[in-house]
């Protein structure tokens, strides 16, 4: 099956590139091929305890997407297989099931000014602090949902919704965590000037569940629980200065009726241009943690790579129900010549709530170059732990090399 919808569309692709040859084409067609080998279990993700042996792991993700666009209609197909290398024998008749359809859309338009986006769909904004692509996992995110897109006198505003359901009854088993049953959402933003400011309202409701013997596994139930994200980000650039800013609010139940109350998202940066070499980022984020009548806050559909270290420590399917986070850092970074980049991050973490404890420190270095057609990115971090964790390895570390193609053919 998969064979044949992989000859189909090289068939559709084949025939865009010739029509495209004789005309000026509305069809486009990309690709993507991106290795990326990581040494890991030495402290990624969570802390390494003594006698664990660290190893080295390539995956990659592989995709052919296809677009048709007009003045009324832009749709798009994106094909998507992420493996690992090693994942089946090199005889192997059958694949490893992560090929899937990534992307299927249709933006219609509907005005001059509106359009309505509908069908599997990426949702990214602002920072992707809440609701982010997650490019940086070979998988990525996305929704299937349904868009209006809105832009007036420079306000954009877009309004969606979801409704997810398994196969033909009504349940929806959500054992990956935070996926919903359904959802609403909507953002409002607008530039004035060197001042950027969005708005976000996001509703989640949950599908609960229940084991009714205690036994397992978890069932879909009729019950369900809401939860409700609210917030703003704001940018103000000046000359040689950036700063942006996040306030979130969370509050209702997550699921299975967790109490979510007025649980918080806060954050300040700063990114300076130090020369057309050299800049420098400054900035602090406080995420609320548990108590006695609340969870702490998560930032649900975010690019969560992106923040709290690349080590994915906190908030990368892991620290839901923890004691909040305390995230001051600090970096420098450079774009040398011949499109080469350096740079180098400091991170502190202590707790937010409870005991307020020293989570640890964390040191990023990232280095890139671009070349004609290709990209190669690579890093190594290294992690200190608290002195009061006392079985873990003695050296906390991640490094990876990434190989980024991303050709065009239409």
């Amino acid at each position: 099956m998969r064979a044949l919808k992989i000859s189909v569309l090289a068939a559709i692709a084949f025939q865009a590139v010739g029509y495209a040859q004789e005309t000026k084409s509305p069809f486009s067609l990309d690709g993507e091929f991106r290795p990326r080998t990581e040494w890991r279990d030495s402290g990624f993700s969570k802390t390494a305890l003594e006698g664990a042996e660290g190893y080295f792991r390539t995956d990659a993700r592989v995709r052919l997407g296809a677009g048709y666009k007009t003045e009324s209609i832009h749709t798009y197909l994106l094909l998507q297989e992420v493996f690992v290398f090693g994942d089946r024998a090199q005889t192997a008749t059958k694949g490893n099931d992560n090929f899937r359809v990534q992307e299927a859309w249709a933006d219609i338009k509907l005005t001059s000014k509106s359009t309505f986006k509908v069908g599997r769909q990426t949702l990214s904004y602002d920072d992707q602090r809440i609701l982010g692509a997650l490019d940086w996992a070979q998988q990525s995110r996305t929704h299937d949902v349904g868009v209006f897109k809105l832009n007036e006198n420079g306000y954009v505003f877009d309004a969606g919704f979801a409704v997810n359901s398994d196969g033909q009854d009504n349940l929806y088993n959500t054992a990956a965590g935070f996926s919903y049953k359904n959802m609403v959402f909507a953002h409002l933003n607008k530039q004035f000037g060197q001042f950027n400011m969005s708005l976000l309202v996001l509703g989640n409701e949950f599908q609960d569940a229940t084991d009714p013997d205690a036994l397992g596994p978890l069932l879909p139930s009729d019950n369900k629980s809401f939860l409700k994200t609210a917030g703003v980000h704001l940018d103000y650039t000046f000359d040689i200065l950036k700063l942006s800013a996040n306030g979130y609010v969370q509050d209702g139940y997550r699921l299975n009726d967790i109490a979510v109350d007025n649980a918080y998202l806060v954050s300040l940066d700063a990114a300076f241009k130090l020369s057309e070499v050299f800049g420098a980022t400054l900035g602090a984020e406080i995420i609320s943690g548990k108590d006695d009548s609340s969870v702490g806050f998560f930032p649900l559909y975010g690019t969560n790579h992106k923040f709290n270290g690349g080590m994915d420590r906190f908030y990368v399917g892991n620290y839901a129900n923890a004691n909040g986070l305390v995230d001051l850092h600090a970096g420098l970074s450079a774009n040398l010549k011949n499109d080469f980049s350096v740079g180098l991050d400091v991170l502190y973490f202590t707790e937010q709530s409870q005991t307020k404890e020293y989570m640890g420190t964390e040191l990023d270095f990232v280095i890139g170059k671009k070349f004609n057609g290709y990209a190669l990115k690579g890093g190594y971090s290294q992690f200190f732990e608290p002195s009061r964790i006392t079985n873990d390895k003695g050296n906390q570390n991640w490094a990876w090399l990434m190989l980024v193609v991303k050709p065009k053919f239409l």
